[in-house]
């Protein structure tokens, strides 16, 4: 990174959660990503709202608590990045995993920046596609 340059840094579903709902990791994650620029596939906000459908599904969270998460959510300045279709079906072939873990690191391969999650799974499928990392330690 060149003086002044800012950071940029690849977001999944995982990070935005933890971060909005108050999970353990919140305040490594937004530690690490101070002073980056923040960039996330377009596919995010249909994750985001898959994800609390799923904590409904479990009884994990009412109704009000999603609402004010995506409040927090809202205020988040994420700069979404369209998915190139190509790119994320080979991917997902290659890596064996699901086309939204494909745009993900996708996304970090055309914005030629680092990815952050907490899916070790995700993490793993990255690296061996050539994306370099940020972990969060628990």
């Amino acid at each position: 990174m060149l003086w002044g340059q800012t950071m940029n840094l690849v977001l999944d579903t995982s990070v935005i959660i933890a971060v909005i709902t108050n999970e353990k990791h919140k305040k490594q994650l937004i530690e690490l990503s101070k002073g980056a620029e923040l960039i996330a596939p377009s596919s995010l906000h249909w994750e985001i709202g898959n994800a609390f459908s799923a904590m409904f599904k479990r009884g994990k969270i009412t109704l009000e608590h999603a609402v004010a998460a995506l409040a927090a959510y809202k205020q988040i300045p994420i700069q979404f990045s369209d998915v190139d279709l190509d790119t994320a079906l080979e991917l997902s072939y290659n890596l064996n995993m699901y086309a939204y873990d494909a745009y993900v690191i996708g996304c970090a391969l055309k914005h030629r920046s680092p990815l952050v999650s907490l899916d070790g799974s995700l993490l793993e499928a990255a690296q061996r596609a050539g994306v370099k990392i940020k972990e969060v330690r628990p």
